[in-house]
């Protein structure tokens, strides 16, 4: 396992990191046992970041969690979040607002076990709570030593960038990562969030990785899980022609369609931290696998070419070569051809 330092930061944080959603949500999740041999596996291979949110099983994940790391909870980076609804019929126990985010760590904290979680998401955006209050309720917390790190999951890319130029200009902490879901079927993130992140040095942890098990092939061939095959797109005939070239390099290189698509992911031109879910061991041993392989070019341009987003406006216009030729366009060919430190034309739009 290699390490990445998260954001302008100096923490060091495992190249593939452990999501606890479904620890100790019996039935739906993971069993307190089957939770504690997947902390076990994930540990044994390197990892080091564990993270989970106030809501997941009503707060039975933060608990579980908790118990696991009793004794070695210094170990590992811990991870939560807060500002979903977590106390039904109270308007404010939601949202991005200074009251809700102590409660919500405090309540996290006595569940966790801890006096501090390392990292502290904002699980959404909040349009109510202005930005400027957020920023600065996360700075106090992080002065109070109750939080070492913040990071946003589920944001826009404006916001996130506006966030951390307030946080720069008065000196509070700022957004050391993002969460997104990014997948070979959801590459949407590409038109905004990851340029900014690589403009910001903003660290991208990617949540569905695997696109809620659609990118196992399993739905494809019947296979159940939290999905039902009624209720998978599977007459998306991307989304299908996706998964079935997954399947396809899978078979061509020996290995397993997860490990295929997780492997893609880790191969995008700037890193992204793709956090696991698994609901049992054997799921989380397979995903672990990623960690020899990777994707030679051919494979990983059939995968890019099979799932190709549309970046939308302005960047699929300024892709236009009618109109690159013009003003910019003989610039971006000359960096294309010095070949600069992997810069290409399309990482300059």
């Amino acid at each position: 396992m290699r390490y990445d330092l998260i954001g302008r930061t100096g923490l060091r944080v495992s190249e593939l990191c452990l999501g606890a959603g479904t620890f100790g949500v019996e039935g739906w999740g993971a069993s307190r046992e089957d939770a504690a041999r997947m902390l076990d596996l994930y540990t044994e291979a390197g990892g080091n970041f564990v993270d989970t949110a106030n809501v997941y099983g009503a707060g039975r994940s933060e608990e579980c969690v908790g118990e696991l790391l009793t004794g070695r909870r210094d170990e590992f980076v811990l991870a939560t979040k807060v500002s979903s609804m977590t106390r039904p019929g109270d308007v404010n126990s939601a949202g991005n607002h200074r009251k809700n985010l102590v409660a919500s760590l405090e309540s996290s904290l006595r569940r966790l076990r801890t006096d501090h979680v390392d990292l502290l998401w904002l699980h959404a955006r909040d349009a109510l709570t202005p930005v400027e209050e957020a920023m600065r309720a996360l700075d106090d917390l992080v002065r109070a030593g109750k939080v070492l790190y913040v990071g946003a999951s589920n944001w826009p890319a404006w916001e996130v960038s506006r966030a951390n130029m307030l946080a720069e200009l008065r000196g509070w902490s700022a957004f050391a990562g993002i969460q997104v879901r990014y997948n070979l079927l959801e590459r949407t993130v590409e038109r905004e969030l990851t340029p900014m992140a690589a403009a910001c040095d903003v660290s991208v942890f990617a949540w569905g990785p695997l696109a809620e098990g659609r990118l196992t092939g399993k739905y494809l061939r019947g296979g159940r899980g939290r999905l039902s095959v009624e209720n998978w797109a599977g007459d998306d005939e991307r989304d299908t022609a996706v998964v079935r070239e997954v399947t396809a390099v899978a078979e061509e290189t020996g290995r397993t369609p997860a490990q295929v698509a997780l492997a893609w992911l880790r191969g995008r031109p700037d890193a992204v931290l793709p956090v696991l879910g698994a609901t049992r061991p054997e799921q989380l041993q397979d995903t672990l696998g990623v960690l020899d392989l990777r994707l030679d070019e051919e494979h990983t341009k059939r995968l890019d070419t099979v799932s190709e987003p549309s970046l939308g406006f302005p960047r699929d216009f300024m892709r236009n070569p009618k109109f690159t030729m013009g003003t910019y366009g003989d610039r971006w060919q000359r960096l294309e051809r010095r070949g600069g430190p992997g810069r290409t034309v399309d990482a300059l739009l």
